[in-house]
């Protein structure tokens, strides 16, 4: 101990210290520097093939809407299917598919469909739903959502339980996409308190999607999560579903508790005013 203290009082150190300390500081700086660089021309490039491969999508995209040109067709071009075996390349292609897709209707949306399928594209979305990341798997989720794949409900709704608040939205409202108010039993099952962000996006997704059917709303007035109770009473009021009245004076009677019910008297008056 003595020896040591004899060192720092020496301060001999200090020198070998800050030489030391100035030596890291700098190829500290100079490593960040040179991962900034690279981190940039990476973007730079990416945006650049973007460009590239959105140009040669569009021309893709046109002989398959308006020409009927199908995968098959489409894959006897070389440049092509080495584009395609590029993970980039098919995340721009499907970023592209989802756009138009969201822009046409009919028979140009189904030969999309059947283009995102033959293509095997739906398989990388499928993946994605095994990512450990949860952005990934909203992506895979909203990837198959869009195209109406409904064999992915199962594989979806798993994940309307998810910690991730963001990734839990998703799964419900894609859900609600593929199964419409099929999709309500899960919701009554459903152990979790629904929070009002959630019950909000839930609604905006009936709203959006225009939920024409809306036969068993009412059977989330009968969850034991009063979560459910409420979030049943705001898509009747939200909906305007006033063939719905019955069950909500029904829930009057049976209430589980008086906010429930005080909240089921003013639907129950909104609707019969």
């Amino acid at each position: 101990m003595e020896e040591i203290w004899e060192l720092y009082k020496n301060g001999k150190w200090v020198v070998s210290f800050l030489t030391f300390s100035i030596y890291f500081f700098v190829a500290a700086s100079f490593t960040l520097y040179l991962y900034i660089v690279a981190s940039r021309s990476r973007k730079i490039r990416k945006e650049r093939l973007r460009i590239e491969y959105n140009t040669e999508i569009e021309r893709l995209m046109a002989s398959v809407i308006f020409e009927d040109a199908s995968f098959s067709d489409i894959k006897k071009n070389k440049n092509f299917l080495v584009l395609f075996d590029t993970s980039f390349f098919r995340e721009v292609l499907t970023e592209s598919l989802i756009n138009l897709h969201k822009n046409y209707e009919g028979v140009y949306a189904q030969k999309l469909e059947q283009f995102y399928n033959e293509s095997g594209l739906i398989q990388d979305s499928f993946k994605k739903l095994k990512s450990i990341k949860w952005e990934v798997k909203c992506k895979g989720i909203t990837e198959l959502a869009e195209f109406n794949i409904s064999n992915a409900f199962d594989s979806i709704i798993a994940y309307s339980k998810a910690r991730n608040k963001t990734l839990k939205i998703t799964a419900i409202n894609a859900c609600i996409k593929l199964a419409g108010t099929q999709s309500i039993v899960y919701l009554i099952e459903h152990s979790d308190p629904i929070d009002d962000w959630t019950q909000l996006n839930i609604i905006g997704a009936f709203k959006k999607h225009d939920i024409g059917d809306t036969e068993g709303v009412e059977l989330l007035l009968e969850s034991k999560n009063t979560t459910v109770v409420t979030l049943g009473l705001k898509l009747i009021k939200e909906l305007k579903l006033t063939q719905k009245i019955p069950f909500v004076a029904q829930l009057i009677a049976k209430a589980p508790n008086t906010t429930i019910k005080y909240e089921a008297q003013s639907i129950l008056q909104t609707l019969t005013v």
